[in-house]
């Protein structure tokens, strides 16, 4: 048989809880997982309404006897099946507070797992997650999707070579507005989770996408964040989590961040946007115009550097990323697949009995979401003291 997936002489197989009739992020996690056609969606927990679940698997082309009614019962008969026929890792795409009981089991199960973020729904459950996954050597990734981008790559490795000298000041936002109104009180499936503190955690927006923002100024510049101080609002009358907030983050080496998180601002739909400003030079990022970077110098022109994977100013990690030619733009589905071909790799690996590196990671590992939930932590007490200083340095962090 002709290798299609690295060392395997097969397609990785999927199995996806969530994703159910009316889900958003379902689908987007069933698509990017098949894009580069090294995987197969073969198994589903798609609602915990068993009826749904059933009802969903159709879409999804999964057959009958492999739609499960629950993640349990698909974690038991999975392993009952043949070794060359059950699935080789989970895609959870549940709410946040259902996260942990999921992925704990799974990886208990012996299988792969990619998560959504946050990974957990408190830092007590990120802690046993992480030991978890330590102990049985199973491949964890987190859907951080914004950290597949190739731009950001293309920064990433920029930064980190010392093409922007000593980086001093990182600026993160995520600005959206569709929580400017009680959207909740509709019946809205995606704002009334997003705003319960039973299923959504400690944090409101800071939570759901400040997380992003912070995720990404530390993936791009690798600098150790060491304490923050932040402040959280409710602007929204009655809602019960934090619908705009802001942070400052002191880093190990002495720069300064922000991270600005909203979901009330008019007119911003998903504009996530970072600064970095080194001794050398600064670059800026979008993410509603992905396939562009600037990149500034004093007394030199602006630099706009494009998504192109055959110009000579792309470097390894940037190409790498890419799937099409310069001028065909590249968004959404191809970073969230960018997550999943990485992780492949080590699942690769550890399917042939190979080793692979679990902390040191080019996608979003299990230590990167421990360290989220420490960023969600931490920014809620401490704004719940008034903005005071806290550490927020995760032990088990990458170096």
């Amino acid at each position: 048989m002709e290798t299609t997936n690295g060392s395997l002489n097969r397609k990785l197989r999927m199995a996806l809880v969530g994703g159910g009739q009316g889900s958003f992020i379902g689908r987007v996690h069933a698509t990017a997982a098949v894009l580069d056609n090294r995987a197969t969606l073969v198994a589903g927990a798609l609602s915990s309404n068993p009826e749904r679940a059933k009802a969903s698997a159709p879409a999804y082309d999964i057959a009958a006897e492999r739609a499960y009614t629950s993640w349990q019962q698909m974690f038991d008969a999975e392993n009952a099946l043949p070794a060359d026929q059950r699935i080789d890792f989970v895609s959870i795409a549940t709410p946040n507070h259902t996260h942990f009981e999921i992925a704990k089991a799974a990886v208990e199960a012996g299988f792969n797992v990619i998560c959504d973020k946050p990974m957990t729904f408190d830092m007590t459950q990120a802690e046993e997650l992480v030991r978890a996954v330590e102990a049985s050597n199973v491949v964890f990734a987190v859907s951080h999707n914004y950290t597949g981008y190739p731009l950001v790559r293309q920064a990433r490795e920029m930064i980190q070579s010392g093409e922007l000298g000593e980086i001093q000041a990182i600026r993160s936002n995520y600005i959206q507005g569709w929580l400017r109104t009680r959207l909740e009180e509709e019946e809205q499936k995606q704002a009334a989770w997003r705003t319960d503190p039973a299923k959504s955690g400690a944090a409101g927006a800071f939570g759901d996408i400040g997380t992003h923002a912070f995720n990404l100024g530390r993936y791009m510049t690798g600098l150790i964040p060491e304490d923050i101080s932040c402040n959280l609002r409710i602007f929204a009358p009655g809602r019960q989590l934090d619908d705009y907030g802001h942070a400052v983050v002191r880093y190990t080496n002495g720069a300064l961040g922000t991270v600005t998180a909203s979901q009330i601002s008019h007119g911003r739909e998903n504009d996530l946007f970072i600064e970095v400003d080194g001794t050398d030079g600064a670059l800026q990022w979008r993410q509603e115009e992905p396939n562009v970077m600037i990149v500034r110098r004093n007394g030199s022109p602006h630099q706009m550097y494009t998504r192109d994977p055959n110009a000579p100013f792309m470097n390894g990690l940037g190409a790498g990323a890419c799937r099409l030619p310069s001028g065909h733009p590249e968004a959404f589905f191809e970073a969230f697949a960018n997550v999943y071909r990485f992780a492949y790799d080590a699942m690769v690996a550890r399917a042939a009995g190979e080793s692979f590196e679990a902390k040191d990671t080019i996608y979003p590992n299990v230590y990167d979401g421990a360290e989220g939930m420490y960023f969600i932590q931490q920014s809620v007490a401490s704004s719940a003291d008034n903005g005071a200083w806290l550490t927020v340095k995760y032990d088990g962090a990458r170096a």
